[in-house]
């Protein structure tokens, strides 16, 4: 399964799989390829037996620096092509991750933002070097996070610290993030991978049938919204449309500060 040319590497050590993020020259920012290649890696693992842990990082660093916003301009220049970003190649990720019977270990590094965020947090658990950084900096851009990729981070801070990370859009440390909710637990720099992989090796040495078990009980039992209505995504995703999303995505690429017009 493991192609050093593809966005998303995989490997298999004994009962252990590491996923990895792989386009450093960008931080892991995650392309339509990227997302595609993520999804099909969590479909196949969650096929397999032997595997009981899996580690996900990035490379050259980071964990990964959110979406590529060189690609907004060809891939979600509409609301046609953003809905079907968002509610096929993004969620089709995510829910691939969340619902993957095999527990996941997000091993963080550097940068953890926008949709890297929302990767760590479709994982069960996430151990996070000290030095690294979290945030959802989209109110930039001029797009709100889709409704789908909120689940994740939403059940694991609620609503009163959601709305902080991202009314405000900063990006913020470990401790932090680890004081929100965030992360499962902050370990010297030089000793995140070790830490990691120990975790996945705890959890791999305990019985499968109790973890899967565990994952999908839990799941069960945690509280679910209703699903939006077929109008309510049309709505959440008419920003598309606007002039915020234009100026904030040219603002980025051009490497100037947006003037978002008056509503």
């Amino acid at each position: 399964m493991s192609n050093a040319a593809q966005p998303v590497r995989v490997a298999v050590d004994g009962r252990v799989a590491t996923v990895t993020l792989a386009t450093p020259g960008k931080m892991n920012a995650l392309s339509v390829a990227s997302w595609e290649a993520l999804k099909a890696a969590f479909v196949e693992l969650s096929a397999t037996k032997a595997v009981r842990a899996i580690v996900v990082r990035g490379t050259g660093g980071n964990f990964a620096a959110g979406a590529d916003i060189s690609e907004f301009t060809t891939v979600r220049s509409n609301i046609e092509q953003g809905t079907r970003y968002h509610e096929e190649t993004v969620k089709g990720a995510i829910f691939a991750i969340a619902e993957c019977p095999i527990p996941t270990v997000a091993m963080i590094e550097g940068a953890c933002v926008g949709g890297g965020l929302e990767i760590a947090c479709s994982c069960d658990l996430r151990i996070a070097a000290a030095s690294s950084r979290f945030g959802v900096p989209i109110n930039k851009l001029g797009f709100p996070l889709a409704h789908s990729e909120l689940q994740a981070m939403l059940g694991l801070v609620g609503r009163a610290v959601a709305l902080e990370i991202l009314l405000e859009g900063r990006v913020f440390g470990s401790d932090e993030a680890y004081h929100k909710g965030l992360l499962t637990r902050v370990v010297p720099d030089a000793d995140i991978e070790a830490e990691a992989y120990a975790c996945a090796g705890r959890i791999a040495a305990g019985s499968p049938m109790a973890a899967r078990a565990n994952k999908r009980w839990i799941s069960r039992l945690s509280p679910v919204q209703e699903p939006l209505t077929a109008d309510e995504v049309r709505e959440h995703f008419a920003f598309f449309d606007s002039a915020d999303y234009r100026v904030g995505v040219r603002a980025f690429i051009d490497k100037t500060k947006p003037e978002f017009p008056e509503s």
